[in-house]
């Protein structure tokens, strides 16, 4: 069976369900699972004629062996991902992985749903209660928000910096009420990131049960692992080892931790480009070698990667053969030059990021965010220094949709993104969120008022 250990390496190691309902190690590292299991030559041959449900929970059911039955899987991969994951060809051999279709128009529904039905399935099982403690520099507050709303049993409090996300992006979180608890701080992502991390290592919180649904949580991380497989195996012979190239937007790199476990449990792909914002700490670092945190984060349009920290780096050290904690400290290096085999790292200015939208629309019709125009722009310029790949077929994410920042889109282009359903008649609803200071014992303060039992 598989366990799940911390990357501190203090922590005993715990099965799935422990993982998912504690969310951070004891030791405040991360869990990871051991051994990783294959995908075997089977599923791959079989993957493009499967529907992503089914897709999901065959590769889900690897990881979840003594907690999930196939059953149980089958049924929580069927009601979570009812929705189109289109692959769209763009041009040549580039395309856009449309993760942007799910009920909040987000990359974060995959995971988030999935965490929402195994988390209910869980708590009913078990009896008692959880609390969800989240820090969204974006689109996972909504996400997560929307996946337990009304779960028995499962109250949520989301965090969120106050002037870093967008009007529709906040008001998908703020809308709801019932088991949803919104916090406005005057902060950055990574000052709501702290707070959330703190308060799981507090003893004086223990009885409130907390859990984490950001992607501290390995539950965030195994669904995200779906998506490439998927995609590969629309494009290339993936059981004969024919080798894709899969572009990232990345601000906490739960995104790209879900892909290089695809690729260490036998997808193959021939490289990820690491796209970032100007937050361009892990470019810097795979360069260097030197680690070096930004503080405060930089403020770029693509707000959902506005990180200066990302929490799953210490996953990918780990990864690699090295130890770097949750202050960003390395107590071992990893294997920096397997790293940049597999790894192709660039920081995408503003700038950068609005022509990307305005020239590819012009020039393909393909309508951009500024996240996925991050996330193109880092696959054309990958592709440009390495011509010996230019065959392969390449993927660019597209995590986000574009009526989320119809501001930037219409400046750009000059039109209104088409609002698809989860997006319609949100103007229009009454706003529930509380105003709290990016203080430690404010928000401590708050949660024991509100949830102690």
């Amino acid at each position: 069976m598989i366990r799940y250990y911390s990357t501190n390496r203090r922590a005993p190691e715990v099965d799935l369900a422990q993982a998912l309902m504690q969310g951070q190690a004891g030791d405040k590292g991360l869990y990871l699972p051991r051994p990783l299991p294959r995908l075997e030559r089977e599923l791959l041959a079989r993957a493009r004629d499967l529907a992503y449900p089914e897709l999901a929970a065959r590769i889900l059911g690897l990881f979840a062996g003594g907690v999930f039955s196939e059953d149980d899987l089958q049924a929580i991969c069927r009601d979570a991902y009812d929705f189109p994951v289109p692959v769209e060809r763009v041009e040549g051999n580039r395309h856009l992985l449309r993760l942007d279709r799910g009920p909040t128009a987000s990359f974060k529904d995959f995971a988030a749903r999935f965490m929402g039905r195994a988390l209910g399935r869980l708590v009913r099982q078990r009896g008692g209660e959880l609390l969800v403690l989240t820090a969204t520099s974006g689109d996972t507050g909504s996400a997560i928000a929307h996946a337990f709303l009304g779960v028995e049993n499962i109250r949520v409090v989301v965090l969120f910096p106050r002037d870093e996300v967008s009007a529709r992006q906040r008001r998908q979180m703020t809308t709801l009420g019932g088991n949803i608890a919104t916090l406005a701080l005057d902060a950055k992502f990574d000052d709501c990131q702290a707070l959330v991390k703190a308060a799981f290592s507090d003893p004086e919180l223990a009885d409130l049960s907390l859990t984490s649904a950001n992607s501290i949580n390995i539950g965030r991380l195994l669904p995200q692992s779906v998506y490439y497989v998927h995609a590969a195996a629309r494009l290339a012979d993936v059981a004969g080892g024919e080798q894709v190239v899969f572009s990232v937007p990345s601000g906490n790199f739960g995104d790209l931790m879900g892909g290089l476990l695809a690729r260490h449990m036998g997808l193959p792909v021939a490289r990820f480009v690491v796209a970032t914002n100007a937050n361009d700490e892990v470019p810097r670092f795979l360069a260097s070698g030197r680690y070096q945190k930004i503080v405060p984060s930089k403020k770029c349009i693509s707000n959902a990667m506005n990180v200066g920290h990302p929490s799953n780096l210490a996953r990918i050290v780990d990864l690699y053969g090295g130890w770097m904690d949750e202050r960003g400290n390395l107590a071992e290096p990893p294997d920096l030059d397997r790293m940049r085999r597999d790894l192709h790292a660039v920081s995408v200015d503003d700038a950068r990021t609005r022509r990307a939208i305005a020239d590819t629309y012009a020039r393909t019709g393909a309508l951009l965010e500024p996240h996925g125009a991050v996330g193109w722009v880092g696959l054309e310029d990958f592709l440009a220094a390495h011509p010996e790949l230019a065959g392969r077929p390449a993927v660019s994410l597209e995590t986000a949709h574009p009526a989320k920042f119809p501001e930037e889109i219409r400046a750009l282009i000059g039109i209104d993104p088409e609002l698809p359903d989860s997006l319609r008649g949100l103007d229009a609803l009454p706003e529930h969120q509380r105003e709290l200071p990016a203080d430690y014992a404010a928000f401590k303060a708050f949660l024991l008022a509100e949830y102690r039992l």
